[in-house]
């Protein structure tokens, strides 16, 4: 099985392409062969790689710059979304698209269903969103996977950045009303091949909106004490962590204050769960610090 993944510099295309085994092969394509705001070099791009199986996680995920890039955000993220999907239509093979939790306003008490209402509170999220309606009007054989707070030992993240400033803090301020369902990307790349192959093998009839999102709900300062805390018991920089309110770190972009995800239906449709929480971090942890 061919698996193509947009977005070659991303954490989840890095994950992927660590993750393929015997019976997969992870291709990565992205810019300049693949530039989601160019129109006509997404199909060229993604038919020359020949796939069973298209991973669109190629984004514009710049929250606060997409407020005043709106252009930028919407031509990557919905019109270069839907330009994916599809050539998989155009080539007869399904999609697999990456969101996120950043459709709802985090306004709901209690982990997001997919049934519930989308409602973005921002350029990003909106841009995102109609990326969705792109995907599955493109692509009838598709599945769109809502996740959050991606974290992994690739790229650009939270926790990368939490090692980062222990290393000469002693205190890091973190935003404590705010909270989520912290997602190792290694853990969705491992939840991306077993739906690869449980379509590949069983045909199964189960396309559409999926939440895919880590075991364990926390905010974002009792992750990073987390993280803080397994690197310090692994030898790495560790740093006490001081609650903040949202309102203290003023941002451009207004984030969800509840962007936690209920993973349950990817769970009883496709018969897989992400680890513990705390199984998940130390994995990333440990790795990051081995560099």
């Amino acid at each position: 099985m061919r698996l193509v993944v947009t977005g070659r510099e991303g954490q989840v295309a890095a994950s992927l392409l660590e993750a393929g085994r015997e019976d997969v092969k992870v291709i990565a394509i992205g810019r300049p062969q693949l530039d989601l705001a160019r129109r006509g070099t997404v199909i060229e791009a993604i038919t020359a790689a020949k796939p069973d199986i298209v991973v669109s996680a190629a984004a514009y995920t710049a929250v606060d710059q997409a407020e005043d890039e709106p252009e930028l955000a919407f031509a990557v993220n919905a019109a270069g979304a839907g330009e994916v999907a599809q050539a998989a239509a155009r080539l007869g093979v399904p999609v697999i698209h990456l969101s996120t939790d950043y459709v709802f306003d985090g306004t709901k008490d209690g982990p997001y269903l997919e049934t519930d209402a989308t409602a973005p509170i921002g350029v990003y999220g909106a841009s995102k969103l109609a990326g969705e309606q792109a995907v599955a009007s493109a692509n009838p054989r598709h599945l769109i996977l809502r996740t959050a707070w991606v974290y992994s030992p690739f790229g650009k993240n939270f926790a990368k950045t939490m090692l980062r400033l222990a290393s000469d803090r002693d205190e890091i301020p973190v935003v404590a009303d705010q909270w989520g369902n912290p997602t190792s990307a290694l853990d969705i790349a491992d939840a991306i091949l077993h739906a690869a192959r449980v379509h590949r093998n069983e045909d199964l009839a189960a396309w559409g909106i999926y939440h895919l999102a880590g075991t364990g709900e926390t905010n974002w300062s009792g992750f990073a004490r987390h993280i803080l805390d397994t690197s310090g018991g692994l030898g790495g920089p560790s740093a006490r962590v001081r609650d903040i309110a949202a309102t203290d770190y003023p941002t451009k972009a207004r984030r969800p204050a509840n962007s936690r995800l209920s993973s349950a239906k990817f769970a009883s449709v496709f018969g897989w769960s992400a680890p513990v929480l705390q199984k998940s971090a130390r994995e990333v942890v440990r790795r990051l610090l081995s560099r």
